[in-house]
């Protein structure tokens, strides 16, 4: 199961790093038309940052099989799994906030990146639970 989340979680990077680069490339922050956005950069910067490190986190668990490690990424993977229902929720929402590059976003990659981020949120939870067992 440990390294099915890892899988799991390099598909969910992948897939946002696709969401990303589409929207660095609508501009990114300077395509925003109002000061209100869906996307404050720090935002931008903590979902990503946060989810490397955690990934960072689970691959030191699956050298050493240090159950600490496994707990600590499945704690950044909490971070991680809020600011991204933070961002979907705000992408989703329309509105005020839907006025910048992120209103290209094709919904078939929004949903890959959500459902697949789901099942790595779910499975480093079970395989973290039984670290204690091994």
């Amino acid at each position: 199961m440990e390294h099915a989340a890892l899988a799991v979680w390099i598909v969910t990077s992948l897939a946002g790093l696709r969401l990303l680069v589409l929207w660095l490339a609508g501009g990114g922050p300077r395509r925003q038309e109002t000061k209100v956005t869906a996307f404050p950069a720090v935002l931008i910067i903590a979902h990503p940052a946060l989810a490397v490190a955690g990934l960072g986190l689970w691959v030191a668990f699956l050298r050493t099989r240090d159950s600490s490690y496994a707990w600590a990424a499945f704690a950044v993977l909490t971070a991680v799994a809020l600011l991204g229902f933070t961002l979907f929720t705000r992408w989703i929402g329309g509105g005020r906030h839907a006025r910048g590059s992120e209103r290209r976003f094709p919904v078939v990659a929004v949903a890959l990146h959500g459902i697949v981020g789901v099942a790595t949120f779910v499975l480093v939870l079970l395989a973290a639970s039984t670290t204690d067992r091994l």
